[in-house]
Parts: structure tokens; sequence; C-alpha cells
């Protein structure tokens, strides 16, 4: 075995908040170490978060030049070329893996392209990526480890070779029809897309509705909308076996209510949930614990169960948002700076960027009476904001609980245009404490999205 590198911070991983550590710490003068397998500034900028964002963006232009006659433009035939989405999506990436780069020079963390291995506490055994092994020490360690797409274990379907958003973000070619498994966020997200780049498109659901999380009206208003662009979903639906191979032809056969039903396809998309990256490396050997998910078990301080070994990101089974890891970043930064920051009672947004999105924060009705907190509620069509109606897309709502014996606003939900950046406004005013009148009664710009905030208050029953 090689000889040991000592360094004072080491780091497996470079997701959002690894790399942020890395920066800070070598920035500050700590010895650093970055160690990378594969995806240099982690999943979020290569197959991730700015990735499908942009390929939905294009599945957007798309849509709108689909429906260009409708606001008074006139165009001939268009066609989509997926090589030229690949190819704008790629030039995103490369121009964000350059950005990261230079942050690693500029702050003197030393990156290493490599798979790493726990061989003792706080020791990893590294096989680099371009041969050769190094042994590496830290004082202080961090996983930054993220997860993969699991893959149900429904017969025949590891063989058809399945897509996940991996390889989904890299065809170059339209499928003739795509069978999306699961509806989640990843599924929902590319199956929309797909359609609007002309695919045929089936998503299977094996619970009673997709988007577990969300309250009903929610559900109901994404199926419909879906359904409204051609997608044919099926809820309820179990997979029971598989049969070809995606990219070529793949059959699914399939069991829901009304009996079997056999489904054919050109290519078929995997994205039923996340599974840890935690197997095979060691951990047992550094005496870092998980939990019986397999996340790495940690206290509200992002410690493990090995002295001066931290875990970060979806690992440690924080919010699987770009976002949250960059805030257990901060958790780290300010606790080692003597603060006392914790990932306790966090409020974390979300959006699922469909076309309407819906953006959450805080709690919905259905969480609200399964934590018995009585809430008033207020809800307003988004064809009630006028801004909605200037752009013609006037479908989806939004709604806000209010805490029933105070003016505290406990949560906001929206589904329409824009609703990742008008849960923003919101989720300041919940911060910030502010009863819901100071936001019903102030002057917003018009005609904007975040307009409709004010109509909407102005729903909250009295208490």
């Amino acid at each position: 075995m090689s000889q040991a590198e000592h360094y004072e911070i080491l780091i497996l991983g470079s997701g959002a908040a690894g790399k942020l550590l890395a920066w800070h710490m070598a920035g500050s003068g700590r010895r650093t170490a970055m160690v990378e397998r594969r995806w240099i500034g982690g999943s979020c900028p290569n197959i991730a978060c700015l990735p499908s964002k942009n390929e939905i963006w294009s599945a957007e232009v798309a849509h709108l030049v689909q429906h260009a006659a409708e606001f008074g433009t006139t165009n001939g035939p268009a066609a989509v070329n997926m090589a030229a989405v690949r190819r704008r999506k790629r030039d995103m990436v490369d121009r964000e893996i350059a950005h990261h780069l230079e942050n690693y020079k500029a702050s003197g963390t030393e990156l290493i392209m490599g798979t790493g291995r726990f061989v003792a506490p706080k020791t990893l055994e590294v096989q680099l990526n371009d041969g050769g092994t190094r042994l590496l020490t830290g004082d202080r360690v961090f996983l930054n480890l993220g997860t993969h797409a699991a893959i149900p274990n429904i017969p025949g379907l590891e063989a058809a070779r399945p897509l996940t958003h991996i390889e989904a973000l890299e065809l170059d070619y339209l499928p003739a029809h795509l069978i999306v498994l699961g509806g989640g966020y990843v599924g929902l997200e590319l199956a929309q897309a797909y359609r609007r780049f002309g695919a045929e498109v089936t998503i299977i659901e094996a619970g009673p509705e997709f988007a577990g999380r969300e309250d009903r009206d929610v559900a109901e208003t994404l199926l419909e909308m879906l359904r409204g662009e051609g997608i044919e979903v099926l809820l309820d639906t179990k997979a029971l076996r598989v049969d070809g191979r995606s990219g070529e032809s793949v059959g699914l056969v399939v069991q829901s209510p009304a009996g079997e039903r056999r489904l054919d396809a050109s290519d078929i998309l995997v994205a039923v949930g996340r599974t840890p990256n935690t197997s095979g490396i060691g951990l047992d050997r550094a005496g870092v614990a998980l939990d019986p998910r397999g996340y790495i078990a940690v206290n509200d301080r992002l410690e493990t169960s090995a002295p001066g070994v931290w875990a970060i990101g979806e690992c440690a089974g924080s919010p699987q948002f770009t976002h949250a890891s960059l805030d257990d970043f901060r958790v780290i930064r300010d606790n080692f700076a003597g603060g006392a920051r914790s990932t306790r009672n966090r409020l974390v947004p979300y959006c699922l960027f469909t076309d309407p999105q819906l953006a959450r924060v805080g709690l919905n009705e259905t969480e609200a009476a399964l934590k018995g907190v009585a809430v008033r509620l207020a809800k307003l069509p988004m064809s009630a904001v006028l801004r909605s109606r200037t752009i013609s897309e006037t479908g989806g709502f939004m709604k806000a609980l209010v805490a029933a014996d105070d003016d505290r606003i406990l949560g906001f939900a929206m589904i329409g245009p824009e609703a990742g950046e008008v849960v923003a406004v919101a989720q300041t005013a919940m911060l910030a404490g502010m009863p819901y009148t100071a936001l019903r009664d102030a002057i917003l710009t018009h005609p904007t999205m975040a307009e409709g905030l004010g109509p909407l208050l102005s729903r909250v029953p009295a208490s």
C-alpha cells in the first residue's frame, strides 16, 4: 500500500455541499482534498437539475412554436432536432464544468479524480481514474456521496437496459413511444418534455395517484394537465414483467384493477425513486453507521457515528434538492466558526418544473390534518390573477394555510406559471414571521404572478 498523504480536510463527493465546503476550507488556508469519481461539481450541473431544466426549456420552446398561431404568429412547418437539443445542453454542462475547475484552482483545493473506499477510520484508498492508487487521511472527513436512480426488481427490466434520467438527457433521437415508470418529479418532468418534443408517452404509477406528497386537488390538477397534453397516465398500475430492449423495442405487461394489459413501446424510463451511494465503500471500516434505509445516520449538526466525520447532502437523508445541500454546507461552515446551526425545522421549498410549475413551502392540508394543526385555508384560481390572462395560461391555483389562532402563514402552494418564483415571496414572509395581513396589504407590482398573493390572502377566513 502506498504511503498515506495527510490533509486537514478530506471530502468524498463533489456535490453542492461538498464543493462549497472544499472551496471555503481551502480558501481559509486548510489543506483540502476533494475525491470525485466522475461528475465534477456533482450531479446537479452534469446530469440532474441544470441539464434537465435546460432540455425542459427546449421542450417549452417547441410547445410554443406548435401553438404560435394562437398568439398571432404564423409559422411554417417546424421539427424538433434532438441532436441540437442535446448539443445545447452539453454546451451548458461544459461551461459549468469549466467554471468548477476554475473555482477548484482558485481556492487551492486539490481535486483528485478517482473512486474512494475506506480502509480504516478517516482513511481513503483511491483508485485513480488515470491509473494508480493513493492513500489519503484527513483530520476531518466529509461524505457527500449522493444517490442514484433505483431500478425496481421487475422481471426483465434490468435486461431491457432502461433509461434513467442520465440516459434520457443524452438521447439524440426522439422515442416513438416512451413508457415512464414512476409518477414522481423526474418522471413527470421528463414525460411532459418528451411529449412536447413529439413522442407518444405513457406514465405508469403504482399508487392510486402520483405526486403522493401533495394534496388531492394538486394531484388532480397535475393529472388533468398531463392528460390534456395527450399523455396516457395509468394509475394504480403495477409493472409485472418487461421484454425487449429500450431504444429498440420494449414490451411491458402491467396489472391494474381492470386486469392485465400489454404495452409496446420504443423506450422505457425508470423514475421510481433514489438509492443512497453508501454500499461497497467501506463505511463500516470507517465506523460510519447507516439508518435502516441505507442513508448515513447523522444528528442535526450532520455529525456521523464516527468522530471527526460528517455527512452532507442526499446521502445524509437531507431533502433531495440542491438548495437543501447548499444549506447543509452552511450548517457545517457556521458551526466550525463557533455557531450553533442545526438542520432542525428548516423551511425547505421545492418546485416541480412541469409547465405550469408546482411549487410549495411549509405545510399542506394533508400534513396539517395529520399533525392536528388547525388552519384557515384560502384558495385562488390562477384565472383570477391578471398576469395569467395576458399570457393565456390560466390553469391551476394558489392556496395558503394560515394558523387558526394567529396570523402566521404556515404553508403555501401554487400550480401555475412562474410558481417557483412566487413561492419565494411566501417563504420570505414565513421566514420573517410576518402576519398574512402584511403580505395581503403589500403593494405588489402589476401585472405579475406574485400580485395574486394579495387577492389570495384576502380570502383567508376570519379567525
